[in-house]
């Protein structure tokens, strides 16, 4: 025996490939005999088998024998009282255990059968009803929308539209979420949808221009509430009324939320309160809202609820709805390549990405960014992927100042902010990122004084160079741009060489704080800025204010210079 292995010993020694040839197929069939012990029967739990009344401990539901299919697919008989996480639905299909078995997990298909595991259960919060067309052009649920590329699940869209009164929830392209109180669009195959959710790949988020609809069960009684509708004003009837707003109901017993029910249920973002009229429309050229009346022109008191005023027949008391007017959502990559690049320049905070959002709207074209922040794309600004000198996008964002990377740009758009605005929007952008906030801590401690150290000058020569380098600079000042957006978006637009169509920026007015506002329910509660901090910016203030005259520009704001 011995003598047998020292042969074998050196004849690999002098041929290693078939040695190590032998070893690999050893271990090849080691693998093939475990897998097929696992192919053999079902796993059972080692110890005692539990039954569905088996006690485990309180608050922890029976979950049945796991079943393994060739995908190694995991599959649980939820008890009816069980509860998962995420969407919560009770199982009414055995489809799903049956492709399991066959071991069908391999394709699109698989997708779709797995979303359906979850699409044909049914609980008390939402309800699925199928795979619905939709077109970008006419969307199949015409309520809000608001899209994440990277975390959207259906329990997060399902909530969003609930919370905002709305019947349907419908998920497309994985990560793009829709509200509506109607579905305008025929069925599709269940096999289209077939994109898994970007936050929870066990689940599905409808298709190319496919919606997974969700009928939400709890919407009406727990969600429909309209302290969130926003109050217009008060003006005088239109004179086309019968065209301006084009849907009416007499309401003997009006209220304010009668109106506004009315008009979300019919689909339109304005509702107007004539007495004992109900009015519904868009804004548009022949009802701008532009021109408000004193309020108490339109206080005569409702008949169904005397603490509210109601409007007469000459001066409507008008409120914007929670339906999203659309005419303005659609936005796509230019069709040819731009002959000029075109910047939307601002010092850090001062509201570039909600100029982006306003310009997208306005125009229809995506905006692109020197820069590539994955937040952003993620929240639907798709030409941030696209580089800046890809001549796709309408203008490109971009917070440089520098003489080489200004005179790359054909022209710009140049948003100024006040300084004490911008500075504390960034430092919380810093540190609290798009909406967030900065926490107490970095207010207080060293991060505050050494940011407006480096950053107050940086506000000042980022105007001065663009001023100085730009070889066609439009001045827009934020401040004026939140107190009269239509009129310095017609100004924006213009530069981009976009003819502004009217009721598409009357859109945008309706549409305009987008989702990159930060809540002022977290206001400082004292002034961060010390007296050598004010002295210091002050300074740079008038510089820049000197310098926009020597220009011809109007100089800055009065609301700069602290009172």
């Amino acid at each position: 025996m011995a003598k047998l292995l020292v042969k074998l010993q050196r004849y690999f020694r002098r041929k290693p490939v078939r040695f190590f040839t032998l070893l690999a197929l050893y271990l090849a069939a080691g693998s093939l005999v475990f897998l097929h012990s696992g192919f053999a029967g079902e796993p059972t739990v080692t110890g005692t088998q539990r039954g569905p009344g088996a006690g485990e401990g309180p608050g922890l539901p029976y979950l049945g024998v796991m079943q393994l299919s060739r995908g190694f697919k995991a599959v649980a008989t939820m008890p009816e009282g069980g509860r998962r996480h995420g969407p919560w639905f009770k199982s009414t299909s055995k489809e799903p255990v049956e492709r399991a078995k066959a071991g069908d997990y391999g394709s699109t298909r698989s997708r779709v059968l797995r979303g359906r595991s979850g699409h044909e259960k049914e609980e008390d919060r939402a309800r699925y009803i199928g795979c619905y067309v939709d077109n970008t052009r006419r969307r199949t649920l015409r309520g809000v929308s608001f899209f994440d590329y990277k975390k959207m699940t259906v329990f997060r869209c399902q909530d969003n539209c609930a919370e905002r009164g709305y019947l349907y929830a419908g998920l497309e392209f994985g990560a793009e979420c829709y509200c509506g109180h109607k579905i305008q669009a025929s069925n599709a195959s269940e096999s289209e949808c077939n994109m898994a959710c970007k936050g929870e790949r066990s689940n599905t988020c409808g298709g190319v221009n496919r919606l997974s609809i969700y009928r939400l069960e709890l919407a009406q009684e727990s969600a429909r509430r309209y302290g969130s509708a926003i109050f217009r004003g008060c003006f005088r009837r239109p004179d086309n009324i019968s065209i301006a707003l084009p849907i009416s109901q007499l309401m003997l017993n009006m209220s304010v939320d009668k109106c506004v029910d009315f008009c979300t249920e019919k689909e339109y973002p304005l509702s107007a309160l004539a007495g004992t009229a109900c009015r519904c429309g868009f804004p548009t050229t022949l009802f701008t809202l532009h021109e408000r009346e004193d309020e108490q022109l339109c206080a005569q008191k409702c008949a169904g609820e005397e603490f509210e005023s109601c409007g007469t027949a000459e001066y409507l008391l008008v409120y914007q709805t929670q339906v999203q007017d659309n005419r303005c959502m659609d936005r796509r990559f230019l069709p040819t390549r731009a002959k000029q690049l075109v910047a939307l320049a601002s010092f850090p905070g001062a509201g570039n990405t909600w100029a982006r959002h306003l310009i997208e709207l306005a125009t229809g074209f995506y905006t692109g960014s020197y820069y590539f922040d994955g937040s952003l794309y993620n929240k639907g600004f798709k030409g941030e992927r696209d580089h800046w000198r890809s001549g796709r996008t309408i203008c490109i964002k971009t917070h440089e100042s520098g003489q080489k990377e200004i005179e790359s740009f054909d022209s710009a758009i140049l948003l100024i902010r006040n300084p004490y605005k911008a500075l504390m929007a960034e430092f919380n952008r810093k540190y609290g990122g798009h909406i967030g906030f900065a926490a107490h801590a970095h207010w207080k401690g060293k991060e505050w004084p050494e940011f407006v150290a480096n950053y107050a000058p940086w506000w000042a020569t980022h105007t001065l160079d663009w001023l100085r380098y730009g070889k066609k600079v439009l001045v827009v000042h934020f401040e004026d741009l939140k107190q009269d957006l239509f009129v310095q978006l017609q100004r924006m637009v213009g530069l981009l060489g976009i003819t502004a169509c009217e009721d598409r920026l009357l859109c945008v007015e309706g549409q305009k704080d987008g989702n990159f506002k930060r809540s002022g329910l977290r206001k400082l509660e004292y002034d961060p800025y010390t007296p050598e901090m004010r002295k210091m910016i002050s300074a740079y203030i008038k510089t820049v204010d000197t310098a926009l005259k020597l220009r011809n520009l109007s100089g800055v704001p009065d609301d700069y210079y602290p009172r």
